[in-house]
């Protein structure tokens, strides 16, 4: 891949050279109405190729600044689920204990069952 960006850019790299070389004529560049400059064609072309360059650097670092906010934002959210599952798996084994305790404290079901048998064999 390294020689794949290596290449790209000695490419584009030497297309500049090779524009520059043939285009030495004067442009005149408006900017605004009344605001103008002349310069030759080859200069502008680096001006612009090198507002464009700054403005997609700035562009990759505003969105690696994003992925970075968006996955500490993700971790918080992770980090507080764990939590709450944490919780509910608390409450759970508490109600189960409670539950069992209080299924300990009635009549065992075989037994009721034995005694109601009995009766209505009689």
């Amino acid at each position: 891949m390294k020689q794949l960006n290596f290449l790209l850019i000695f490419s584009f790299g030497l297309a500049t050279v090779m524009f520059t070389l043939e285009n030495t004529a004067a442009t005149t560049v408006h900017f605004l109405p009344g605001l103008n400059a002349t310069m030759p064609l080859a200069a502008l072309l680096l001006v612009v190729g090198g507002i464009g360059a700054t403005a997609a650097w700035v562009f990759a670092v505003w969105t690696g600044v994003v992925r970075k906010v968006e996955a500490l934002q993700t971790q918080g959210e992770y980090e507080a689920q764990q939590v709450r599952i944490q919780e509910l798996e608390n409450d759970l084994h508490r109600y189960r204990a409670t539950v069992d305790a209080q299924l300990a404290l009635l009549p065992a079901a075989g037994e009721t069952a034995a005694v109601q048998d009995s009766s209505l064999a009689s």
